[in-house]
């Protein structure tokens, strides 16, 4: 059996890019278009498990508003998806600069070139950071939580409806002492224990009135149960084994320790993908200050990272909308 191979032009060439009739691109940007279509497949997958997932356990799957609610120099201030939608504003508009380049290279004007690739690259980089603090709120937590025996968590509200922080209505904390071999023959070595125990929790919140618990139980509403007071009190003196602080592999307080399996997956997979389309960006930016493109005659490497980068900024629109609206 013989090989098929595509002839163009009088010569009979094989089909090698340049003068290609197929789609009439050369043969560098066909490669990143199948790229991206692989890429953006894997990202197909991973946003339908996760909303397999979610429909699952919807019941404890946590609220977006109550999660994502910091902004930078603004402590205590409940701003809920605030710095999520400005950290989306700046992608896209890089994207926006990432044209603007391309199209300036179609001209060979170099200076804007330079001009609006410096632009995508800023907004990259501050983008990258942004992810970073949101990383780091996720992970240390804003009210914190308790776990009950089964797994599930109970958060704390007061009377109006407002979520109470652990800090709140704690009593004190209880002096604890870490064992190491020396001191027990059973030990658990752990550098992260929680600021209170569930003796401080169970302290204060009997000694306040004023305090609830919500259960990881949708309502007729479809919000989450908010017990009476005596049945939280009857919840967290026979359900409560340990205080959650923040969200990990293994424990969220938000709620299902799925999500931040989730979150830290889809989100940092992106977050890398941005961070090469960064590097990629800053090499070609580099060649386009020395020249090399204007030597070529030709911008077109300028154009196939903007393809690339334009794909980066769809994906996260798309989980954007499936972990933060939706």
């Amino acid at each position: 059996m013989e090989a098929t191979v595509v002839k163009t032009g009088t010569e009979g060439k094989t089909w090698g890019g340049g003068e290609n009739p197929p789609l009439k691109a050369s043969y560098g940007k066909m490669m990143m278009w199948f790229f991206i279509l692989s890429d953006a497949l894997t990202f197909s997958a991973f946003l339908a498990a996760y909303g397999f997932s979610r429909y699952k356990f919807v019941d404890s799957w946590p609220i977006a508003d109550e999660v994502f609610n910091h902004f930078p120099f603004l402590h205590g201030v409940d701003a809920p998806m605030y710095y999520v939608a400005l950290m989306t504003f700046i992608l896209i508009f890089s994207s926006v600069t990432m044209v603007l380049a391309v199209d300036a290279g179609h001209q060979l004007k170099k200076g804007k070139v330079v001009f609006y690739m410096a632009l995508t690259l800023l907004g990259g980089i501050v983008f990258l950071g942004s992810q970073a603090w949101e990383w780091k709120n996720f992970i240390q937590g804003t009210y914190g939580a308790v776990e009950t025996k089964g797994g599930r968590i109970l958060q704390f509200l007061d009377t109006d409806g407002k979520r109470v922080a652990l800090s709140d209505i704690a009593l004190e904390s209880t002096q604890r002492e870490a064992l190491d071999g020396s001191t027990g023959i059973w030990f658990v070595k752990d550098k992260t224990l929680p600021t209170y125990t569930i003796e401080d929790i169970k302290a204060g919140f009997a000694a306040n009135d004023n305090y609830l618990i919500r259960i990881q139980k949708l309502d007729d509403t479809g919000h989450p149960t908010v017990l009476s007071r005596e049945e939280s009190i009857a919840r967290l003196n026979s359900d409560a084994v340990r205080v959650v602080e923040g969200a990990n592999l293994h424990r969220n307080e938000y709620g299902h320790p799925l999500f931040g399996n989730y979150f830290f997956f889809i989100t940092g997979f992106h977050g890398f993908h941005v961070l090469m389309g960064v590097m990629i960006n800053l090499i070609i930016f580099l060649n386009v200050l020395l020249g090399t493109y204007d030597r070529r005659g030709s911008y077109e490497m300028v154009e196939k990272s903007g393809l690339y980068w334009h794909f980066v900024d769809l994906v996260w629109v798309f989980v954007f909308t499936f972990f933060y609206l939706v």
